[in-house]
């Protein structure tokens, strides 16, 4: 008697063939969702001066470039895009003048996670702080974006209260603010403080893995993928992919 046509060998055969077509509409779903998004943000442009316009980014990097560009900022970007994840690194190109550009408020609005990287002297810096503003923002008008905060070698409380060698940092700046502007700073820092983050006061390798997983998983969720259960032999095959 012949063996059943249908049996291991040949899921092992077809696995491949199911693979790249899974891996295909994968790319096709990502592309699909980022056209609905630039869609959405055209349709609201018509009805709304704030909506989002431009590129779309799925993580939005905030941080003092003197402070972690050569070193914490920069391993955990390299991370990110290893990963295949679109990250907007401000390169100081969309900085002119003294105000923040739209450019830049457009990349924060059209990034799905935040992260503010707080560090001592993060408040020495008015775009940071302008960026911040805009972040916490786009959180409280709860339009799904997400804010994973990383307090660098800086204690939450201290960023909270505007206090420790944080709140020097921020003393340096309050002078040239008018007090509306001022108010705002501190409300935002007052915010983000209080807000579940990272604290990077130890091994940095491990909590840049740390941080590019939790980005990661937060992101699968638009992008799941379901595996029939009736492929025999498929979901061993999957495992050593």
């Amino acid at each position: 008697m012949h063996p059943p046509i249908f049996g291991h060998s040949f899921a092992v055969l077809v696995a491949p063939i199911l693979l790249s077509v899974l891996a295909f509409n994968l790319l096709n779903r990502k592309r699909a969702n980022a056209r609905r998004n630039a869609e959405d943000a055209d349709a609201g442009a018509s009805s709304s001066s704030t909506a989002p316009t431009g590129d779309h980014y799925e993580v939005f990097l905030n941080f003092r470039g003197e402070d972690t560009r050569n070193g914490f900022t920069s391993h955990l970007y390299d991370r990110l895009v290893a990963a295949g994840i679109d990250v907007f690194l401000d390169d100081n190109k969309l900085r002119q003048g003294e105000e923040i550009g739209l450019d830049l408020l457009e990349a924060i609005k059209n990034s799905k996670i935040l992260i503010p990287i707080l560090s001592e002297n993060y408040c020495e810096s008015k775009w940071c702080l302008d960026e911040l503003i805009q972040i916490m923002e786009c959180k409280n008008n709860k339009t799904g974006h997400i804010v994973l905060p990383i307090f660098y070698k800086v204690n939450p409380r201290d960023v909270r209260h505007q206090s420790g060698s944080f709140g020097g940092a921020f003393l340096k700046r309050e002078r040239p603010f008018n007090p509306a502007t001022l108010k705002k700073y501190k409300q935002a820092l007052t915010a983000v403080g209080k807000l579940k983050g990272r604290e990077a006061d130890g091994n940095e390798a491990e909590l840049v893995n740390t941080i590019v997983q939790t980005v990661s998983n937060k992101l699968k969720k638009d992008y799941d993928l379901l595996i029939p259960k009736n492929l025999v032999g498929i979901d061993n095959l999957w495992r050593r992919l």
